[in-house]
């Protein structure tokens, strides 16, 4: 059931908690892909270990924040998303983030660090390569509306045909994707420290925009252990293939889990 947390809190606007189990052990705070809201990682809740709560980050500019003006800028994101993070209840966490997400997911662990917040214990990154290197692409995100729609389509594949033949629910879909693109194409952080955590990297076997050689450079993002894990599809490969990353993430969080429970 999508709990939503307290409208007081800083929280209710920038993470959906999914489940909140009986006795809640840990958590699993996911990032969506651009354009896309929390609600993509809704149906992750009954099949996680029954002690685990599942949070998403909703970003503003869709769904339920449509009235919330998108923002076209990554720390500014990261910032908003670290504070909401911060007043949550303590307990240990691990991050999974796909494609925008990803770059959002790694930074948030950065600024985590930064102001000595505890950390996840475990970054998993999906669909995206590290944020310091280049997009070997050209900028879409100042493309007119119909080109702008066109690229994105032919680049990811994400897209419903069923959203791309209803001009109005396009409509209200292009501001937070477009938002979403801007905020990737000009961020370029440059090298940073790698983090103190352990990173997975997952990706699509046939995703043409990142390529194993862009999950495999996630390695230069850690001092700690280090994984990638390809799966049969393209970008968007966690709809054919969400029965087998939950099992690998059910597989990294499995050793945290355990010594939570360990030790209570």
């Amino acid at each position: 059931m999508l709990k939503l947390p307290d409208a007081a809190d800083v929280s209710s606007k920038w993470l959906l908690v999914f489940s909140v189990p009986p006795r809640v052990h840990f958590r699993l705070i996911c990032f969506p892909p651009a354009g896309i809201g929390a609600a993509i990682f809704r149906n992750w809740a009954s099949e996680l270990p029954g002690d685990v709560e599942l949070c998403a980050v909703q970003l503003p500019g869709r769904t339920i924040r449509l009235g919330d003006p998108a923002m076209t800028s990554i720390p500014q994101l990261v910032e908003a998303i670290t504070e909401a993070i911060a007043r949550l209840p303590e307990r240990k966490f691990v991050f999974f983030g796909h494609s925008l997400g990803a770059v959002l997911a790694s930074e948030v662990a950065r600024r985590l660090t930064a102001r000595a917040l505890p950390l996840p214990s475990h970054l998993i990154v999906s669909g995206r390569r590290p944020p310091q290197f280049q997009d070997p692409n050209p900028p879409i995100g100042d493309l007119p509306d119909a080109e702008f729609v066109a690229a994105i389509d032919r680049r990811y594949g994400g897209i419903p045909k069923e959203i791309l033949a209803n001009p109005d629910v396009l409509a209200l879909l292009l501001p937070g994707l477009r938002a979403d693109m801007v905020a990737l194409e000009t961020f370029r952080p440059g090298p940073r420290p790698p983090l103190p955590i352990p990173i997975s990297a997952f990706g699509g076997a046939s995703d043409p925009m990142t390529p194993i050689a862009h999950l495999e450079a996630w390695k230069l993002e850690t001092v700690g252990a280090f994984e990638t894990r390809a799966f049969p599809g393209g970008h968007f490969y966690l709809d054919s293939q969400r029965n087998a990353v939950l099992s690998e993430i059910a597989r990294i969080i499995a050793p945290i889990l355990a010594s939570v429970q360990a030790e209570i």
